[in-house]
């Protein structure tokens, strides 16, 4: 070990808070609060529209409570043609431009499902044909660079259950395909585990791509369950698939360490996947993963 520490932080998912409007969902003030309350500084934007998008008044929001802001967060379907550029980009003006008058430097690029979250709907083919490769590496590059150039942000992809971007021969593929200049990775630890992804494997093989982390656990008994009977992942969440550390997998401490090692700015965003939970159900989850990482890992700092 070091001595070198990433800062932790938490988001809206660990709230439960996936769409920007929902009246099952914590009101965005308290969120705020409790967030607070849990004992962390740094949060991710969340959905766009959750948290005021005035960049005055969430500036004032976040400063008045002592909280910063790491990432935003956009959603993106590149292998399915160009005319996806315009849908990207106009989420990234918005996204990006708040989060970066708010001094965030990172954007967690999340890729269309071939499932819907929302009803369950098979979308589209689970797996990629060599077109759908190459239009969606040549997109996120793109977007990428674009990004860079016009707001200073780092994008950050991040594979996802349900998506075709998921195992660990995928997310290398995708790895193969881009560029590290404008295309680099945030590890979430539960979805890559979701789909049998070994973090510590990854981080070691491509050290210069891992950019930012997003932190969870899965219950290793439900997986299987899940798995085998083609279960989908909005279904899966709401059984609990994403579990109160330390009760799944990976151990969180030595990927933090792991990744402290080789660059303590990163960002290790604790993000259980929560949506559908009763409101009062989140805080006391939030502050016991906060304990567990910070007496478990000193490779962890709040800033």
């Amino acid at each position: 070990m070091t001595g070198r520490a990433i800062r932790i932080g938490t988001a809206p998912d660990s709230w439960g808070v996936w769409f920007p409007d929902d009246p099952a969902q914590i009101a965005w003030d308290r969120f705020l609060d409790e967030v607070v309350a849990a004992g962390y500084t740094w949060i991710e934007l969340g959905p766009y529209g959750y948290l005021p998008t005035d960049p005055n008044r969430l500036a004032d929001e976040l400063g008045s409570r002592g909280l910063r802001l790491s990432a935003g967060t956009v959603f993106t379907g590149f292998h399915k043609g160009e005319d996806q550029w315009a849908r990207a980009w106009d989420q990234a003006l918005a996204v990006a431009g708040l989060a970066a008058a708010l001094g965030a430097e990172h954007l967690v690029v999340i890729p269309d499902l071939w499932r819907s979250d929302a009803t369950n709907e098979v979308l589209e083919s689970r797996t990629l044909d060599a077109a759908g490769w190459t239009t969606l590496a040549a997109g996120h590059d793109r977007l990428g660079k674009a990004l860079l150039d016009e707001f200073g942000m780092k994008q950050q992809f991040h594979p996802h259950a349900d998506s075709h971007i998921g195992t660990y021969r995928e997310v290398e593929r995708f790895l193969e395909e881009t560029d590290e200049a404008y295309t680099n990775l945030c590890l979430d630890t539960g979805h890559f585990a979701y789909y049998g992804g070994d973090s510590l494997r990854l981080i070691d093989a491509h050290p210069t791509r891992i950019g930012y982390l997003h932190l969870k656990q899965v219950d290793p008994d439900l997986l299987f369950d899940v798995l085998k009977n083609d279960v989908p992942f909005a279904e899966a969440v709401a059984q609990e698939i994403m579990i109160e550390p330390p009760l799944g997998i990976p151990e969180f401490a030595p990927i933090i360490e792991r990744v402290a090692s080789l660059d303590p700015d990163i960002f290790g965003i604790i993000e259980q996947d929560m949506y559908g939970c009763a409101i009062d159900r989140p805080l006391p989850i939030a502050t016991r993963t906060r304990e567990h990482i910070f007496t478990t890992t000193a490779a962890a700092r709040i800033s």
